[in-house]
This record gives structure tokens, C-alpha cells and sequence, in this order.
């Protein structure tokens, strides 16, 4: 019975991804097959499959120590390199690429946060993806702060057209409240004529 197989029976008799991975590697002794087996299984594209497991070869897969396969799986899952994409529709696709321009508008952001964006974006979690965005604030000397927060409206918008869930309206609501305080910011003083005497 090949790996691949192998993975697919663990996975359908309740493995986790990264249970799978353990014994598939403790198993076989070869970290690189299994990870791709568990890959495949789960109906990870190959060329996916193969990207993903480059970036993550040489730290993980290339000399790992002994008995440490139940750890790998684990790191390999937090990772997200278990994540199953998720086909996403147009109306997806357009509150992903305001998430993009909303990313680009905060002028930096963390690592993990980046991470865990990508991962929720692959596996269609848009909700937790918006609610991080909205919870975060753009740098204040690199950012575009009027342009981050009028984007999330727009992201915001399209997303309770798809998923009522109250959070997303809740969130909305703060991202309308931080454009219109962008808006004022930006907007130039009014100058009041003098009066008469």
C-alpha cells in the first residue's frame, strides 16, 4: 500500500493531518513522502503540495531527529501547510483583493499576523481574516490610515451581503466609525468669512 493511501485511510478513520504525518513517517522513515502522502490525500493540488513543502524542507524534512515525527506533523500543520484551499467565489475573491489593498494600505505588519491571514484566506475563513484586519491599525508614519480603514468598509459591505454573522456588522461598524475619523482628519479647515461690524 503506498503513503498516499495509507494517509487517506488514516484521515478517514479521524487522524488529524499531523497524527497522519506521524505515522506515515514513523512508519516509512521518509518525513518528505509522508508529508506529500498527507498532502495529497487531503486533495492538495501537487504543484501546491510541492511549494509548500520546499519552503519548509530544509528546516523540517531535511534532517529531522529522531523520534520528534509527532512534533514535525504539529509544526507542519500550524504552518498551514495541511491547509486545504478553498475555491472561492467572485464575490470572495473581490472582499480578498480589498483585504490585499488593506494589508498594503497598513504600511508593514507582523509576521504571524501575516500568517495568519494567508491561512485563513486559503482556507476561506474571510470572516476571522476581517475581524483581525479590523482589530489591527495601520503604522502610523508608514500607513495609509484613510485609505485602510474606507477599504475594510468596502470588505465589510461585501461580506455581510454573503454571511450574516454579527461580528462582521459589529466590525463594520468600527471601520466606518475610524474612515469618518480619517475623513475629518484630512479634510481642510473650513474658513468662516469675517463678520460684519
Amino acid at each position: 500500500m503506498n503513503l498516499t493511501t495509507l494517509a487517506r485511510h488514516a484521515l478517514t478513520r479521524g487522524h488529524t493531518p499531523a497524527a497522519t504525518y506521524a505515522l506515515l513517517a514513523k512508519r516509512s522513515g521518509k518525513p518528505l513522502h509522508s508529508a506529500r502522502a498527507v498532502c495529497l490525500a487531503l486533495t492538495i493540488p501537487l504543484a501546491e503540495t510541492t511549494r509548500r513543502l520546499t519552503d519548509c524542507h530544509d528546516t523540517l524534512l531535511a534532517d529531522p531527529r529522531p523520534n520528534s515525527e509527532t512534533d514535525t506533523g504539529e509544526v507542519l500543520e500550524a504552518l498551514g501547510i495541511f491547509d486545504i484551499p478553498k475555491s472561492l467565489t467572485d464575490t470572495e475573491l473581490a472582499i480578498v483583493n480589498l483585504f490585499l489593498t488593506a494589508i498594503d494600505a497598513m504600511g508593514g505588519i507582523r509576521a504571524g499576523h501575516q500568517h495568519g491571514l494567508q491561512r485563513w484566506i486559503t482556507t476561506g475563513n474571510l470572516t476571522t481574516a476581517y475581524l483581525s484586519l479590523a482589530a489591527a491599525r495601520p503604522l502610523p508614519r508608514t500607513g495609509n490610515p484613510a485609505r485602510y480603514w474606507t477599504t475594510l468598509v468596502a470588505a465589510g459591505e461585501l461580506l455581510t451581503t454573503t454571511n450574516p454573522d454579527r461580528r462582521i456588522i459589529y466590525a463594520l461598524a468600527h471601520c466606518r466609525t475610524q474612515a469618518t475619523i480619517q475623513h475629518q482628519k484630512s479634510a481642510p479647515p473650513t474658513s468662516h468669512a469675517p463678520g460684519r461690524r
